[in-house]
C-alpha cells in the first residue's frame, strides 16, 4: 500500500518550470488554488526545490560521517499534513520543523551520515532513511502510507524528482498547469527530467479533464497502464 500520487506543476508553454519565471507569467494563485481542490495536504519536493524555498543557505556538513547504515524511521509527530523533502545525502540545514502548518518530513537513503538524523531528531523533524545506495522510492511510499498515515500525496517537483516517481510507476495522476508565457533558455529543467534511459518509451496518458483558471489552462490526466 502506498499513497494515492498526483504530481501537480505549473509550467511556462515550453515545458519549463523555473520558479523564477513562473512568477513572471502566471496570473495570480491559480497554481494553489488548483492544488488545494486535488485535496492532497501532504507535499514532497526534490531537495533544489526545498533549498530554493524552505531550507536554510549554508548546507549540513558532518563532522562523523558513519552512515546510518540500515532503514529506519523516527516520527516526530503524527499529523494529517507533512511538507515532505527528498534529501537523499543529508545536505539541507533547517531552521524550523515546519512550514504553513505542514510538519517537516525529510527522506534520506542508509548511506545518509546518521549524525544528520540525530540533527533532525533534536530539531523535531521526522524523517526516514530507506535505501541502499539513493533512496528506494518505493518502499518510502510504503513507509509514508503505513507508519505516517499518508493517504493522498502531491508531488510537486522539481523535474528530476517527477522523473524518478515517473519512472518507478508511483504517480497515479498528473495535474498539470499551462501559464501564459514561453521560457525558451537552453538547459532549463523541464517538468519531467533526468531519466537516464534513451530508449525508455514514451509514457502514454488520457486526457480526463481541462478547465480554465484565469489565463492559466489546468489538465488532468490519468495513465495508460
Amino acid at each position: 500500500m502506498r499513497p494515492y500520487t498526483i504530481c501537480h506543476m505549473i509550467a511556462s508553454i515550453d515545458g519549463r518550470i523555473d520558479c523564477d519565471m513562473n512568477e513572471q507569467i502566471e496570473g495570480g494563485n491559480e497554481y494553489y488554488d488548483a492544488l488545494e481542490q486535488l485535496c492532497c495536504p501532504t507535499m514532497l519536493m526534490g531537495r533544489v526545490t526545498m533549498q530554493m524555498h524552505y531550507a536554510l543557505p549554508e548546507p549540513f556538513v558532518a563532522k562523523d560521517i558513519t552512515p546510518i547504515g540500515h532503514q529506519a524511521l523516527h516520527i516526530a509527530q503524527k499529523t494529517t499534513a507533512y511538507c515532505i523533502g527528498i534529501d537523499t545525502h543529508g545536505s539541507l540545514m533547517w531552521g524550523e520543523n515546519e512550514f504553513d502548518g505542514q510538519s517537516l518530513l525529510i527522506i534520506t537513503d542508509e548511506n545518509c551520515p546518521k549524525c544528520y538524523h540525530d540533527r533532525l531528531t533534536e530539531q523535531g523533524i521526522s524523517w526516514i532513511a530507506v535505501g541502499k545506495n539513493g533512496i528506494d522510492l518505493s518502499r518510502a511510499m510504503e513507509i509514508l502510507y503505513n507508519e505516517f498515515g499518508v493517504e493522498r500525496l502531491a508531488v510537486t517537483g522539481g523535474g528530476h524528482i517527477n522523473g524518478a516517481f515517473l519512472e518507478a510507476e508511483l504517480i497515479d495522476q498528473i495535474s498539470f498547469m499551462v501559464a501564459p508565457g514561453i521560457d525558451g533558455r537552453a538547459g532549463m529543467t523541464a517538468v519531467f527530467d533526468g531519466i537516464k534511459d534513451i530508449n525508455r518509451p514514451a509514457t502514454q496518458l488520457s486526457l480526463d479533464s481541462v478547465t480554465q483558471l484565469g489565463q492559466t489552462v489546468w489538465m488532468r490526466y490519468s495513465f495508460k497502464r
